[in-house]
Parts: C-alpha cells; sequence; structure tokens
C-alpha cells in the first residue's frame, strides 16, 4: 500500500476559498502601494549563498534552507572530508544556492546590479514567499509571503511618514485595529552610550526587546548574564519604563540623552515623524516604544512594528530604516528605508475575527444547468454575454441528474442557477433561480444579466 502524501512542517495548502482570501489581503496592499507610487519588481525563489550569508547574523545563517547542487554534487569531495563530517565546511562545497529569507536582501542585490537603470529615489513593492528553517508554531511558519515595500535613493524622512500612511491605510481598509509601535535605532545607540556599555548595544536591545514576552525581571536578569554592570541596569529602567504620551517619552529621553549627539538625532528623526503623522489622520495609533528593537543587524534609524490589537499573535508587519544595507554588495552611501507586510499572519488575524467581505471570496455567481445537448447550445451564447458583463459564469459540463447539478450549485455557494428546458427555449426565455430565497422568475437573457448585476 501506498504511503499517504503529505506537506512539509511548516508549510500548507489552500483551497479555493482560502486563496481567495489571500487574494483579497494582496490585493488590498497591492492597490495602497501603487496609490504611493510603488512600482512592482519580483527576484528568484533562489539566490546564490554569497548573497545570502552574513546578512541576517549567525541565527539567521543558521535558518537559511540551502539547495544541494545539482548534478554528482559529491564528485569534488574527497573521502577525508567525507569522514570529517564538518557541515559548515561541507555545505560552502556542496551548496552555492539557497533560498530565499526575506526579499529586503535580494532587493539590495537587485538595486546593485540594476543601479545604471533606476531612477532614484527608486520605490519598489514586491510580494512573493520567503522561506526560513525555523520551528513551526503558531503564527510561525517555514514557508510564507513577504509584502515589502521600499524606498532607496532618498535620506528623507518623509519616506517613513509615507509608509506610517500605507501601514495605517493598509489594516483600515481590512478592517484591522493596529497599534503602530516606532522608535529609532540612534536612540537605542544613545541609550547604550549612556549607560556606559556601549561595546554591548545589541546585547542590551535584545534583552529589552522582550520586555512584553519576558517581564522586567527576566530581561534585567538577561542583562547580568551578558555582563551588563548593575549600575548600567539602574540607568535603564526608568527608560524602558516610560510611559504617557509620545511627546512626554521624547522629553524625558531627550534629557536623558543630553550627553548623546547620535542618541538626540534619533529622538529629532523621532519627534518629527511623529509630528507630521499628526496632520495626517491617522485611523489607528502609534506609540513611542523604546523597548523596539529589531534588526541590529542592518537597520540604522527608525524602526517599526505592528501588533494586532483585538488578536494574540506576534507582529503582523515591520520595517525600518537600513542606510548601509547596499553598501555590501559595493554600493556603499545608498540609503533606504522598508515595510514588510506579514500576510500570513494577517491572513489568521482575518479569520480569526471574520473580517472578509463577503464579495471577497465569493466565486461563480450564475450556473448553468446543463439539460442536454440541445439546451446547452441555447445557452452557450448567454454564457458569453454573462461572462462578458462580468458576471462569474459556468456552464455545467455533463448532463447529470438535476440533484447532482443543484448540489454542485449549493457546494460552491452560487447564488444564482438558470434552467432552460423545452418550454423556456420556445418562448426565448430563461428561468433564474435566486439560491438563497428559491424563487423563480422567467426573463430573457438581457434581463437575467441587468437583474445580476444589480444585485
Amino acid at each position: 500500500m501506498a504511503n499517504k502524501p503529505s506537506i512539509p512542517k511548516g508549510t500548507r495548502d489552500f483551497c479555493p476559498e482560502e486563496m481567495a482570501k489571500r487574494n483579497y489581503i494582496f490585493d488590498t496592499i497591492r492597490r495602497v502601494y501603487a496609490l504611493y507610487g510603488f512600482q512592482q519588481i519580483e527576484t528568484p525563489a533562489m539566490e546564490t549563498l554569497h548573497t545570502l550569508m552574513g546578512k541576517y547574523g549567525e541565527e539567521g545563517d543558521k535558518l537559511l534552507f540551502k539547495i544541494l547542487n545539482s548534478g554528482d554534487y559529491l564528485k569534488s569531495v574527497s573521502d577525508d572530508e567525507l569522514k570529517e563530517r564538518n557541515t559548515l565546511k561541507m555545505q560552502t562545497r556542496l551548496c552555492e544556492k539557497g533560498l530565499r529569507y526575506d526579499l529586503t536582501v535580494p532587493f539590495a542585490r537587485y538595486v546593485v546590479m540594476h543601479r545604471e537603470e533606476l531612477q532614484l529615489p527608486f520605490k519598489r513593492y514586491q510580494i512573493q514567499p520567503v522561506w526560513r528553517a525555523d520551528r513551526p508554531q503558531k503564527g510561525r511558519y517555514r514557508e510564507f509571503y513577504q509584502c515589502d515595500a521600499d524606498v532607496v535613493g532618498s535620506d528623507s524622512l518623509l519616506n517613513e511618514v509615507e509608509l506610517m500612511q500605507i501601514i495605517d491605510t493598509v489594516f483600515t481598509e481590512l478592517g484591522v485595529r493596529v497599534q503602530i509601535k516606532i522608535n529609532n535605532r540612534k536612540i537605542l545607540t544613545g541609550i547604550a552610550e549612556v549607560m556606559g556599555e556601549k561595546d554591548k548595544i545589541v546585547d542590551i536591545t535584545v534583552a529589552i526587546d522582550k520586555l512584553d514576552k519576558i517581564g522586567l525581571e527576566n530581561v534585567n536578569a538577561e542583562l547580568r548574564e551578558n555582563g551588563i554592570s548593575e549600575e548600567a541596569i539602574r540607568k535603564l529602567q526608568p527608560i524602558i519604563r516610560l510611559e504617557g504620551t509620545n511627546e512626554d517619552k521624547l522629553e524625558v529621553i531627550a534629557k536623558v540623552l543630553a550627553d548623546s549627539e547620535t542618541g538626540l538625532k534619533g529622538v529629532e528623526e523621532t519627534r518629527f515623524i511623529l509630528d507630521m503623522l499628526k496632520t495626517s489622520g491617522l485611523k489607528n495609533e502609534i506609540q513611542l516604544d523604546l523597548t523596539l528593537a529589531r534588526g541590529l543587524n542592518y537597520y540604522t534609524g527608525a524602526i517599526f512594528e505592528v501588533k494586532a490589537l483585538d488578536v494574540q499573535i506576534g507582529s503582523i508587519t515591520g520595517g525600518g530604516r537600513y542606510d548601509n544595507l547596499t553598501g555590501i554588495f559595493g554600493m556603499p552611501g545608498l540609503s533606504g528605508v522598508g515595510i514588510s507586510f506579514g500576510a500570513d499572519r494577517i491572513y489568521d488575524v482575518l479569520n480569526t475575527l471574520d473580517l472578509y467581505p463577503k464579495e471577497s471570496v465569493q466565486g461563480t455567481q450564475l450556473l448553468f444547468i446543463n439539460f442536454g445537448e440541445k439546451e446547452t447550445a441555447y445557452c452557450m451564447p448567454v454564457v458569453a454575454a454573462a461572462r462578458r458583463a462580468g458576471i462569474r459564469t459556468e456552464m455545467y459540463p455533463d448532463k447529470a441528474k438535476m440533484k447532482k447539478q443543484m448540489s454542485y450549485a449549493n457546494a460552491k455557494n452560487i447564488n444564482f442557477v438558470a434552467l432552460t428546458g423545452e418550454s423556456e427555449m420556445e418562448a426565448g426565455k430563461i428561468t433564474l433561480k435566486n439560491m438563497a430565497t428559491g424563487k423563480q422568475q422567467s426573463m430573457t437573457s438581457e434581463e437575467l444579466i441587468r437583474h445580476i448585476t444589480q444585485k
């Protein structure tokens, strides 16, 4: 007996209804991106490991899916090397490519390769799957879609402002209440300087980024484990406990960072972004969160993260300013800032809250029942006319029992069924049945099309 087929852990199949829901999300994001002048590109699913390795930190490198070289990939490996079983050494010989981990690094590679063709500032968006060899759990998958928007070639903070507006617009259109969190890498650097632990900024920020998950006592314990002094930890407490309005927090942190030029620059940038957003009519709250510390390997300025307010799930959007990213590909000094919508998590949020509009998940609107060859020939011009009018229409392909055809209509939630027998053909009409009410009406093809399009 053949083994039952399965799919890898952390991946999913999507049925037609689920795909309709996903496309509703993608289409909403795509439409909003276009409103702000972003253009779509695509990059290959696989990149060279030279492009990918070293861009996500040591942990990120471990989560890259690597692809074995085609052909006899062991041909150049000696028996001694095989016996040595040095995995890291072997993978560089056996694998030249890997599945992309995110869309940002491939985009940086794209910009460097196509720099002569690009009009700067270049505003691109990209909606494609990415892969991570992570441990699957609720809300975390090994294959998932990202929906990125990035601007390169401009230092203006108006780009950050626009990205915040895009986030607000997308979630407003989707009907999801969110909190948009913002911080600045320069502020985090300033905090480390004031604490007297500038060389341990990564340890500090990684720890305080876990505040919501593990609590203040555990954050302090982690800081101690990483060799942060008690005096430095004491100085940190009032900073990560800051409350009040965004303005209140900025005033306090500006005083704390008075001796840090870098920190004050971060305060200035954050104040500009928040002040500009005050007049833009955001529907969702934007909160300055000094414990937010994401992507420290490449973010250099503003950093963003979005949390859904009505569903317990991780971040559903994130991003930030990454001034130095293209420098790793030989193009130093090109500034960039971007965001990424986590489409799969947004999908789970909309499912939990049942926020999909009915029309977004509806498939076929009209089904023509097949009574035989003669009746089908009579219906086919009407089927074509209905489709030209934008009505999603099917002709049942087989002359099957009426019960089977009606069951098909019910299973697909089709709104209307058209029935045409001898009497309808003689009268030049069609009987239209409303599947929700059960009401039947005899009408011409023009009346049928008008009736459905007006619903």
